[in-house]
């Protein structure tokens, strides 16, 4: 397969594609999940903290659109920073974002699978989700939970996808995304249509007053954009497959600034109807239910086929959370292919299959640690995702400095406005925020943390492994070479 890896991707994503690539990750299962818990901690100002956390993630957007806009290839913040650091800096940047994105994939896979369940028992095919027995696993004495087996259904079928056609996985992402954000605005349109209707949960801007809690004040926005921050992570998913979208210079800029607008948008008004409708105090009773309750209180019920406003979100929360998938499965292959081709990983992960035209190897690769992540507890496994991201967000904001400090007559056809103020930010924000995360991971999740020092621990490993075998493979070439040209018949000799 080596042979064929001269290949290069086909530029078979358009505008849309990449810019629902972005949305399809950041609109995943965090708006349904993440609005509850932040309205329990902020209040009413819940709506305030998906603003702020937009606008932080912002700075870092402005540094991904300026390199990838300089830098068209695949492979997101590891093929930026490999224009810019050594072997050991890039590699450690690609191996850190790598597992990120596959750790993601396995996080979703586990919020998929409960929601599948309860869409299921709403229409009656399977009893309550907790109620649901384990799998027998055929052959091996040994039976999986429902909702692992479903989480492993649910990667495979979409590593399949992504094996065989680029173009395939890119129009499912966008058919997903469309639907889901569909199926929000339909619920804003209810509870916005239901304000003067004098119900009990009818929306109004008297759920707004005040603003802020009575205990924490302002500040209480803090922790919460904190808790919620990981609901942004996603734009940088579109700079994976650069050499995947039509005219990368001009699109992925584009694709990044519309999938941030249009996620905070989604985000504002969907937050702003939660709270208007049960309340800040009723949407933090709900949790991790609250949007879904909230839909039941004001949606219809008894309609064809949907049912009823909760039937509704639980279908939205089922497509959030497969794009999201979908999402990561892209990403992750293509850095894994990035480096293989970078001659970081094996030649293998770099290469192009003949008949699909797709990283066949690095897709497979990665389907390998992202179904082994299944088994992680699921909130480790968000912890390392956000970790990772964090840092990988710092050091691309320093690439961006740094390559206008070495290369300043690069071409770049778009340009931070401002420098190096966003960038700067950027820096800031990310390390303030990575900070107080690890400092929450040594009060309340050290296995998170060991298992982030020891997948860098394990990479350095392979790195040095990996230059080992090139040295002794140059060796072994150079004296084939020596061999060769000592055992070739003297030409002058022969002539004379």
């Amino acid at each position: 397969m080596s042979g064929e890896g001269t290949r290069q991707p086909a530029a078979e994503l358009g505008l849309l594609d990449a810019t629902m690539i972005g949305m399809g990750a950041m609109i995943g299962a965090g708006i349904f999940v993440l609005t509850g818990l932040a309205a329990e901690i902020s209040g009413p100002a819940a709506v305030l903290v998906f603003t702020l956390n937009g606008v932080v993630t912002a700075f870092t957007g402005l540094s991904y659109a300026e390199l990838a806009a300089a830098i068209p290839k695949s492979g997101g913040g590891y093929a930026f920073v490999r224009e810019v650091f050594d072997d050991v800096g890039s590699f450690v940047m690609g191996w850190m974002l790598w597992f990120a994105y596959m750790i993601a994939g396995g996080l979703y896979a586990l919020g998929f699978a409960p929601n599948f369940l309860e869409l299921l028992h709403v229409y009656g095919f399977v009893p309550p989700p907790e109620a649901v027995s384990a799998i027998a696993v055929p052959v091996v004495p040994v039976d999986i939970p429902a909702a692992v087996a479903l989480a492993m259904t649910a990667v495979g079928l979409l590593v399949l996808v992504n094996a065989v056609s680029t173009a395939a996985s890119g129009s499912v992402e966008t058919v997903f995304t469309i639907v889901k954000v569909s199926i929000l605005v339909v619920f804003v349109a209810f509870g916005l249509l239901s304000a003067g209707g004098g119900g009990e949960t009818s929306f109004t801007f008297q759920n707004f007053d005040p603003l802020f809690p009575d205990a924490g004040g302002a500040a209480s926005i803090l922790p919460a954009m904190g808790l919620t921050f990981i609901a942004f992570e996603g734009y940088d998913l579109i700079t994976t497959v650069t050499e995947e979208v039509e005219n990368p210079r001009e699109n992925i800029p584009k694709a990044i600034f519309v999938s941030l607008v249009a996620t905070v948008l989604v985000y504002l008004a969907v937050v702003t109807v939660a709270v208007g409708t049960l309340g800040a105090e009723g949407l933090a009773q709900a949790g991790e239910a609250g949007i879904a309750r909230a839909a039941t209180s004001f949606m219809p019920t008894d309609l064809p086929v949907i049912r009823n406003g909760g039937a509704v979100i639980v279908f939205g929360a089922v497509f959030s959370t497969i794009t999201a998938l979908n999402a990561v499965v892209i990403a992750s292959s293509r850095v894994a292919f990035s480096m293989g081709r970078e001659g970081q990983l094996l030649p293998s992960f770099g290469d192009i299959h003949h008949r699909y035209g797709t990283p066949f190897v690095a897709i497979l690769a990665s389907a390998v640690v992202m179904l082994a992540s299944v088994s992680l507890p699921t909130a480790s496994a968000g912890n390392m995702s956000s970790l990772f991201f964090l840092l990988s967000f710092i050091v691309v904001n320093v690439s961006v400095i740094r390559l206008r400090r070495r290369r300043p007559d690069m071409a770049r056809p778009y340009e931070i406005p401002y420098y190096p103020i966003p960038p700067l930010l950027g820096i800031a924000l990310n390390t303030i925020l990575a900070g107080v995360l690890v400092e929450y991971l040594l009060r309340t999740d050290r296995l998170a943390l060991a298992l982030s020092a020891g997948w860098i621990a394990v990479g350095l490993v392979v790195y040095y492994a990996l230059e080992r075998y090139r040295g002794r493979s140059a060796d072994a070439d150079a004296s084939a070479t020596r061999d060769g040209a000592a055992d070739a018949p003297n030409t002058d000799e022969r002539d004379g």
